[in-house]
């Protein structure tokens, strides 16, 4: 808080003792009454920040008027917003359609190239941000419904001719007339996306039952084989690089399936420790082996104790390969060896080889009693929460699993999908939470979905495919929508309690975030945004304006927002919304007595001038 002089109480002339009395008395009594305050605060449950912030930044830098003051739904005086005067936002240039804030191509120079690091998230700074409504490519439409988008998408949604040139070999995509079509290739399965997961199957049978429900795809290009596990009961989070296929992620998103931006390069992905049951890399040129294994270690962190990762390409089947992989049979052979040893030495177990398919099981028994913060690797010490992965370095160590949960292992964990009911163990690590408070938060958001249905009729139906819950806990928004054609992108704040873990351990995905910065998404990505609270939560950090205008980058045109806050915000969020070209009803909540509110919003379809 910044304090002017005007604040700072002046001297009392005078030096005797008499005089002294009154300043002892007068500062007991405002000793007490401050203390009455923090007590008034602290029984609405709200915290200092709160009852302190005058007014949404935004609308104050925006020219809303606060003449009068009004009581909000907490008995609070806040400052009466004219929320009838909208604010306008010019369009962004043409060449801002695919704009990634974070993972900008135009500001690669300015960092290095070690690891590949300039790849990774780096924001611009606030003076540096945009204040502008992105535009769509020309001729862009609705995108294709889902079942039928993970097989074809428009081409002018994705206008990029680069990958379809470069990777029309591998069978990635194929342009036909004005639609690409994705006929379910790769570098290492010819035959099709649905025989590789086939011999996959076979030889990891928990891919089968129910074992094996989250996955993680590194290096997943335009994702078919993340699409194609849709269908067999696992979800998979696909993730990518910003770089020169321009759009991997955008084509996997624009067809439904769920994908990121990111790169394992010197930060932490951004999940928690134990987070999925299995990792894959399809000819990703990731370097496993170099960096003392870092990256064989990250993958290490993120797999649940008894997870499977799997390879395939070099160095794998090497014997029958090494001819097309401009390399010798020795220098493969060497590379495999080394792969083996440096697995082995990470409590990593050779679960099974066949073809190009190598597999193996992260351990889950005492392997990690032989290492010591000096043995190669070292075992992580406690210094740093192995959940915490929000702009966290890489650590060159071995995250072992911890004692005080003995059913965080795969073959410990209940088989999707009875494990969705379940309270996970790591709920105890959440400040609050317990597992009565998981069964009633379960309850409270199968009854929210259903009212939402009645006020968007698009939930549940085949309109509505990509979906983000931007402030979960649980993730009882995404548990209540399993069985519509759906998949939701949970995120966590980096800045709260980091329930993250619980959301995996249901069988749900989902990333840690900092609403103050864009997400790692290309525009145009979500059908549905939800929040629940988030300005209440986050206004005394992040400037609603710039919230608001990152959720008009992230969502489709004809896209929906669902908006569950106080009367007070929603009356904030009403000019700016109208500013982005938004039309938004307000309703009330399904508890008739609740004090929130909630705006449903629909981002409207336009063209760009430019």
């Amino acid at each position: 808080m910044k304090y002017s002089k005007e604040d700072k109480p002046e001297r009392a002339g005078g030096a005797g003792a008499g005089s002294r009395a009154v300043p002892v008395a007068l500062v007991v009594v405002v000793l007490c009454a401050f203390s009455f305050y923090l007590g008034g605060i602290y029984s609405t449950g709200r915290s200092l920040l709160d009852s302190i912030q005058p007014a949404p930044t935004a609308l104050l830098a925006l020219g809303a008027a606060t003449t009068t003051r009004r009581p909000s739904d907490d008995g609070q005086a806040r400052p009466a917003l004219a929320s009838t005067a909208a604010v306008a936002f010019p369009e962004c240039p043409a060449d801002y359609q695919d704009y990634t804030p974070c993972t900008d191509p135009k500001r690669w120079r300015r960092y290095g190239n070690y690891r590949l690091s300039f790849m990774e998230r780096h924001c611009p700074p606030p003076p540096d941000r945009q204040q502008c409504l992105v535009p769509p490519p020309k001729g862009y439409k609705p995108p294709i419904r889902w079942p039928k988008s993970k097989d074809q998408c428009w081409y002018r949604n994705v206008p990029y001719d680069w990958i379809n040139s470069q990777k029309s070999n591998q069978h990635w995509l194929v342009k036909e007339g004005d639609r690409f079509r994705f006929p379910g290739g790769g570098t290492m399965f010819p035959n099709g996306v649905g025989a590789y997961v086939d011999l996959m199957q076979g030889l990891v049978p928990g891919m089968r039952d129910g074992t094996v429900r989250t996955a993680l795809d590194t290096g997943c290009g335009v994702a078919s084989w993340g699409g194609d596990l849709l269908g067999r009961g696992i979800l998979t989070v696909s993730l990518a690089p910003r770089d020169n296929h321009e759009a991997q992620v955008q084509f996997a998103l624009e067809r439904g399936i769920p994908a990121i931006l990111g790169i394992i390069s010197t930060q932490r992905l951004p999940f928690p420790s134990a987070a999925f049951d299995m990792a894959h890399c399809s000819r990703c040129l990731i370097p496993w082996t170099e960096f003392g294994g870092l990256y064989l270690l990250e993958i290490h962190r993120v797999l649940r104790p008894g997870g499977f990762w799997v390879l395939s390409g070099p160095p794998v089947n090497y014997e029958n390969r090494w001819h097309g992989w401009n390399t010798t049979a020795q220098a493969q052979k060497a590379d495999l060896d080394r792969l083996k040893k440096m697995l082995a030495s990470m409590c990593f177990k050779l679960y099974s080889m066949k073809g190009d398919i190598a597999v193996w099981q992260k351990s889950a028994d005492a392997c990690y009693d032989k290492l010591t913060p000096v043995t190669t690797p070292a075992k992580c010490d406690d210094s740093v929460d192995p959940d915490a992965a929000w702009y966290v370095p890489m650590r060159s160590c071995v995250t072992a699993p911890s004692p005080k949960y003995r059913k965080l292992g795969l073959n410990a964990t209940p088989k999707w999908p009875q494990r969705l009911s379940v309270a996970p163990e790591r709920i105890s690590v959440v400040p609050g939470s317990s597992a009565a408070a998981f069964k009633q938060d379960d309850a409270r958001w199968k009854l929210r979905a259903k009212h939402y249905k009645t006020l968007l009729p698009a939930l549940g139906s085949d309109k509505i495919r990509n979906v983000m819950d931007m402030n979960t806990v649980y993730g009882g928004f995404a548990g209540s929508l399993v069985k519509d054609p759906v998949w939701v992108m949970n995120v966590v704040s980096s800045y709260g309690p980091n329930s993250l873990g619980v959301v995996y351990d249901r069988g749900l995905i989902g990333v840690n975030h900092d609403w103050c910065e864009a997400f790692s998404t290309y525009p145009r990505t979500y059908d549905l945004l939800h929040l629940d609270g988030l300005f209440t939560a986050e206004s005394h950090r992040c400037e609603m304006k710039y919230v608001l205008l990152e959720m008009d980058r992230i969502l489709r045109p004809t896209g929906y927002a669902i908006i569950r806050e106080s009367t007070y915000f929603l009356d904030s969020v009403a000019p700016i919304a109208k500013g982005m070209r938004w039309s938004c009803e307000k309703h009330s909540s399904e508890n008739k007595a609740d004090k929130d509110k909630i705006l449903v919003c629909q981002k409207k379809l336009w063209a760009g001038k430019q």
